[in-house]
């Protein structure tokens, strides 16, 4: 399999039982799903897989069967979120011992690192392992932006390919273009920028909704990938209230309770993490329901 950074890469939720295990059977029934549907990687351990929460064991078993699923036929990458350089170290290089394909990563959790401190951390990481790597920056969420000079200094790491673009500015896109070229692939990681981004160059999407829909989500990369822009918008439209779902701090729940309401999904989630509840529930519900029943019919985008 040749690795590229393109497509729509689910960033895939862990399922869990209602006695707080992992649930393998229904994680697998959703990879399998986003597979027929035509994604072109798998993004394990992010903010929508409860990172935060799972125990190393419970990451390895996840990889496991994501290997399985994909098949060779597409990659699987791991999220790297560690508070201290030595822990993204140890992370990165038990994600290449278990099989993974590429790694995204976040800049440090919990300390506000400065620039110099964040280039140091990510080309260490870097340095010893041979995978791929996406920086993912999202300063909105997480604090620590990665400036394009600082990309700069990064792209002196063979192994730092791409970048996870979350600051919600879409200008982003063109200045790294014009900076970087080719050199620095571009995954969109706001499912609300998504088509704009990919129109204004970014080479594919890091997805949420996708969880849910599948494919609804590649049928609109596809589309606009062969210039059927207009069917890719009418598709985008419908999509929309659906997609700001992911722009919420409960976006986990959020996303859940819809992969339940198109049968590829379970509802629990691992506590501090609580199910939503009350008025909360039902506008999110509503939303999804409205979603649902106004399903476009799809071309045959998997053609193209």
């Amino acid at each position: 399999m040749t690795f590229e950074w393109k497509g729509v890469m689910p960033a895939v939720t862990t399922k869990f039982t209602t006695e707080d295990e992992i649930d393998l059977t229904s994680f697998k029934h959703n990879l399998q799903a986003q597979l027929k549907a035509g994604v072109h990687g798998f993004v394990l351990g992010g903010t929508l897989g409860e990172a935060s929460t799972l125990l190393n064991h419970e990451k390895e078993a996840l990889t496991k069967v994501a290997l399985e699923v994909a098949n060779g036929e597409i990659p699987v990458l791991m999220n790297i979120a560690e508070q201290s350089t030595k822990g993204a170290i140890e992370a990165a290089q038990k994600a290449e011992a278990d099989g993974v394909s590429g790694l995204m990563m976040l800049p440090p959790m919990r300390y506000n690192a400065g620039p110099e401190e964040t280039i140091t951390y990510f080309k260490e990481v870097a340095k010893e392992t041979s995978l791929p790597i996406m920086v993912y920056n999202n300063p909105v969420d997480y604090k620590i932006e990665v400036t394009l000079d600082m990309f700069e200094s990064l792209l002196d790491c063979p192994n730092i390919e791409a970048v996870k673009e979350s600051t919600r500015d879409i200008s982003n896109i063109t200045r790294i273009k014009n900076r970087f070229g080719e050199r620095l692939k571009i995954l969109c990681g706001v499912d609300t920028l998504a088509l704009e981004s990919l129109l204004m160059g970014a080479d594919g999407w890091v997805a949420g909704l996708v969880c849910a829909f599948p494919a609804e989500t590649v049928a609109i990369y596809e589309l606009q990938r062969v210039g059927r822009i207009a069917e890719a918008i009418a598709i985008y439209r419908w999509f929309l209230p659906l997609l700001e779902l992911d722009i919420h701090p409960k976006l986990v729940q959020n996303i859940k309770l819809a992969e339940v309401a198109t049968g590829i999904g379970t509802e629990p989630v691992r506590a501090p993490r609580l199910p939503l509840s009350g008025a909360e529930r039902e506008r999110v519900l509503k939303i999804i329901d409205d979603g649902v029943s106004t399903r476009p019919e799809l071309p045959n985008y998997q053609n193209l």
